[in-house]
């Protein structure tokens, strides 16, 4: 009885041991960042422009990967359903508090089954079209919509560009205009380029160097203020529709039961990445407007924004196509 006594406490030793040894400070291993929109949209941008910085005071690679589909529902399904571990980060815009009302069945619920890390940045929705369009202005778009069935484009359904132009076009202009979802603002603008459709509304980063370039043309922004980048183009305010302030934002997720250090420690990764100067510059030129903040900040402005969008689905009737 003795020896068998011997052996169980020997066993348990041994047993914690094991566990020091694999409780390791984290990240000790690379960290997976699933992006939910394509290439060259705003998701995108951030994602590869924060990781980097994330890895350097994380101490671990970030590797950034493209998973695509549903209006971003795949990856936030997939990172919901997850480790909660740390170590598969979601990165999504503000169609993450958009879809669950406009899905059915979204795959998620977004505020039981993940957890704000930071919402990255944000920037203003632009009402926009392909420079040979005769339309200069907002009223000269109106009058061709009331003249003539047309169509416009946005990174995806759900997207906060694509409910910005149904409020304006739809529930404002009381227009009959076709929307034509795309998958991301990448494709988006290259739709828009080719003239397929001629009208769009994107988020500043994705369409910005083309309308530097003059092959887009900006005709109003959905921010409070005018943008430094495009200072000559109104805003939906200034031209009298009160109440379309509307931002697209990138924020990123893990899901719900991520222990709080673990939490805390990606937070405090996001704000000194931020801060970094060669990220703001860079932030700067894109048009993005930083806005990380704590996590207590952070879970109250989702919260707000899923009750946001909410209603203004609902008011429009917006469907998933």
């Amino acid at each position: 009885m003795r020896f068998s006594v011997k052996r169980f406490v020997a066993g348990i030793g041994l047993a914690l041991v094991a566990s020091m040894v694999g409780a390791q400070p984290y990240p000790s291993k690379p960290i997976k960042m699933l992006v939910a929109f394509p290439p060259g949209g705003p998701v995108d941008i951030i994602a590869r422009l924060i990781g980097p910085k994330m890895s350097e005071s994380l101490g671990q690679p970030v590797v950034v990967e493209n998973k695509v589909g549903a209006s971003g529902n795949v990856a936030t399904a997939e990172v919901a359903k997850s480790a909660p571990d740390g170590y598969t980060l979601l990165a999504h815009s503000s169609a993450y508090a958009v879809n669950p009302t406009l899905f059915s069945n979204p795959g998620y619920d977004p505020v039981k089954d993940l957890q704000a890390i930071a919402v990255v940045a944000q920037q203003a929705n632009i009402i926009l079209v392909n420079s040979s369009f005769p339309a200069k202005t907002l009223d000269e778009l109106k009058n061709a919509m009331a003249k003539d069935k047309l169509a416009f484009a946005s990174p995806g359904a759900g997207t906060t560009p694509h409910l910005t132009a149904e409020n304006l076009f739809h529930v404002r202009w009381k227009a009959d205009v076709t929307h034509v979802p795309f998958k991301g603002a990448g494709p988006a603008v290259t739709g828009l380029l080719s003239g397929q459709p001629p009208i769009g509304c994107m988020a500043g980063s994705g369409p910005m160097s083309n309308i530097k370039a003059g092959k887009l043309r900006a005709l109003a922004v959905s921010s409070a203020k005018r943008l430094p980048q495009l200072p000559d183009v109104p805003t939906l305010n200034e031209l009298g529709y009160s109440g379309m302030e509307d931002y697209t934002w990138v924020g990123m997720f893990v899901p719900a039961s991520t222990p709080p250090e673990i939490a805390q420690k990606l937070n405090d990764a996001v704000l000194r990445a931020v801060k970094s100067p060669d990220i703001k510059e860079r932030l700067d030129a894109l048009a993005f407007e930083p806005t990380a903040a704590t996590l207590k900040e952070t879970a109250g402005y989702v919260r707000d924004e899923v009750a946001k969008w909410a209603k203004i689905v609902r008011e429009t009737g917006a469907k998933a196509e």
